[in-house]
């Protein structure tokens, strides 16, 4: 059996792992309050962008962990088509569970259907992830580990729907999505426990990539794309939030009518509209006044 690191840079990779799936979270989870509160196409673009969000900081996280993997007596490499086929499933399967919530008339259903879905794609992702592995050697695993981790995706995914249907303040966001992260962290690290490992020795080059020459820089280019959009979506306002400034700035230019002005008293009110006002009462009880004196003055032959 080869000895298996799993950090071999230390605290480094489990961090900067734990980071990005954080990241993913957060992100996701507002944007599918976001869709939440909008209708029509805007849904669909933010539930796309969650859906993307979440599977590529799911994605980013475990190959982020793997950059500190290593084994004794062995060279590792990933195969290029299976990889990127990792991240493509990821996204389409947590694209649907995220879709089943979004668009679900009965949320307890959506609920489970989208967590199962979801959690389903995170344990797909992990281990076409580790399909792609090449070594000198021979790959098993522990069929027990490998279902503890099925069941932490599927809680931690239905959990991250959960919160996304029922949490909306930004700080509570921020808490799911740490929560979330951990629990990722822990279905990646759960299944590579379940990982062994029988090394082979051999001169021949192995077929594939090293981290380095691919899986760094995408997991890198994925990592600031999810950095700068969560950014950006932040600090943009939500749909309840444009519409409670929208009823300050109202109420505000509304202000001189609690002054205890009368409607007729405000200017531009109705009685200027209309003519009608105390004004147009005196100007009118001023004009028969005049004409009662030219009367009494009048020239009686």
């Amino acid at each position: 059996m080869g000895h298996l690191d799993h950090a071999a840079f230390g605290w480094l990779t489990p961090l900067l792992s734990y980071a990005m799936a954080c990241i993913g979270a957060a992100l996701g989870l507002r944007c599918t309050v976001r869709a939440l509160e909008a209708t029509g196409s805007s849904r669909r673009n933010w539930l796309l962008t969650a859906a993307s969000a979440i599977g590529t900081g799911i994605w980013t996280m475990h190959f982020t962990a793997m950059l500190g993997f290593a084994v004794r007596g062995t060279d590792l490499r990933y195969d290029v088509p299976l990889t990127v086929l990792s991240l493509v499933v990821a996204m389409v399967v947590v694209c649907a569970g995220v879709f089943a919530v979004g668009y679900g008339r009965d949320r307890t259903r959506a609920l489970i259907l989208g967590g199962l879905t979801t959690g389903l794609g995170v344990a797909s992702m992990h281990y076409l992830g580790m399909a792609a592995l090449r070594l000198h050697g021979e790959v098993s695993f522990d069929p027990l580990r490998i279902g503890v981790s099925v069941v932490i995706a599927v809680v931690a995914a239905t959990a991250a729907l959960w919160a996304a249907l029922n949490i909306t303040a930004p700080l509570a966001v921020t808490v799911a999505s740490l929560v979330m992260g951990l629990a990722v962290s822990s279905m990646h690290y759960t299944g590579m426990s379940a990982v062994r490992v029988r090394v082979v020795p051999s001169t021949e080059p192995l077929a594939g990539a090293t981290a380095m020459q691919f899986v760094f820089p995408l997991a890198v280019g994925l990592g600031s794309w999810l950095f700068l959009t969560s950014a950006f979506v932040a600090l943009s306002p939500t749909a309840g939030e444009r519409a409670a400034e929208e009823a300050a700035r109202r109420a505000w230019r509304g202000a001189p009518a609690s002054t205890g002005r009368t409607p007729e008293e405000t200017p531009g009110g109705p009685a200027a509209t209309t003519g009608r006002g105390p004004s147009a009462g005196r100007e009118a009880t001023t004009g028969r006044e005049a004409s009662a004196e030219r009367g009494s003055h009048a020239y009686i032959p």
